[in-house]
């Protein structure tokens, strides 16, 4: 069922932005009702990650419509500004307002070091992997990229996968409080080529047998095959937290450990766990 739209107003309220960026908000929102409206790519499960009406997995009988993931991983320059990396993400967030085909996006600064040395991080989410291309080839995108991105940064990675939400529009589009505050993980993994299919399976169920575990505490997750495996990966999720209190009991909890430890260490070749603070940006049209 779709949220009434006083509901949904007050949602998209929740996050700070212009008036400008809030109508067109509600145009994309309306628009993607009656996308909703026509049934398509839409699909009942009860197989891998399910989700109840916040997003969070559930047991039931679920409704549910395939979307596609966007990861745009980030090495910003050593000397980077306050000033220059507000105005990057900045750019990057209200991207979504002067686009079509974006249903969501959260992105900030990566809080861990990691081995490819990436520091930011952007999660976008579309409806299929047409959006994507087109996305991509946009020239307000590649402006963005030109003024905004590259003369603050040294080189970049992108991940897509597909995945499955519930078949709602606060779910789908990632709107109201459960989704203004929180840390975005994100998990990148790239299988041994002597890994088998059946070892592959028992990994990625049992991810997703502890995801719905951990339900009380997961705002949404997503999980699923990376359709560009030129980047070296070929599986990635996406798990929103409401809080760091909660994202650490689930990283830290003896059972993520154990679970990695016995069915993803001895099949892995490589992986990336990425973790960043959401806050609310794109206080101001670009």
């Amino acid at each position: 069922m779709l949220a009434p739209a006083s509901a949904t107003m007050r949602a998209i309220a929740s996050r700070p932005s212009c008036v400008l960026l809030h109508q067109r908000s509600l145009r994309n929102l309306n628009r993607y009702r009656r996308w909703l409206g026509t049934g398509k790519k839409t699909i009942l499960s009860t197989r891998g990650v399910l989700e109840s009406s916040n997003g969070a997995p559930s047991g039931g009988l679920v409704k549910k419509r395939k979307i596609v993931e966007h990861i745009i991983l980030l090495r910003a320059n050593p000397n980077i500004s306050d000033a220059e990396e507000k105005d990057m993400l900045d750019y990057l967030y209200t991207s979504q307002y002067q686009m079509r085909g974006i249903l969501a996006v959260s992105l900030g600064r990566i809080e861990e070091p990691n081995c490819e040395k990436f520091t930011h991080a952007v999660f976008m989410r579309f409806q299929q992997k047409e959006d994507i291309a087109e996305f991509q080839s946009c020239a307000y995108y590649s402006k963005i990229l030109d003024e905004h991105v590259k003369p603050v940064s040294y080189g970049s990675v992108s991940v897509d996968f597909e995945s499955e939400v519930e078949d709602d529009i606060i779910p789908l589009f990632r709107r109201g409080e459960d989704f203004n505050y929180g840390v975005e993980f994100m998990l990148l993994i790239s299988f041994l080529e002597t890994a088998s299919r059946e070892a592959m399976a028992d990994a990625s169920s049992s991810l997703q047998r502890l995801i719905s575990q951990c339900s009380s505490f997961i705002v949404q997750a997503t999980c699923g095959r990376c359709l560009n495996l030129e980047n070296g990966y070929s599986h990635a999720a996406v798990i929103r937290f409401p809080s760091f209190d909660d994202f650490k009991l689930f990283r830290e909890s003896n059972e993520y450990k154990d679970m990695w430890a016995s069915k993803f260490h001895p099949i892995v070749e490589k992986s990336l766990q990425l973790h960043f603070t959401v806050d609310p940006v794109g206080n101001q049209l670009m």
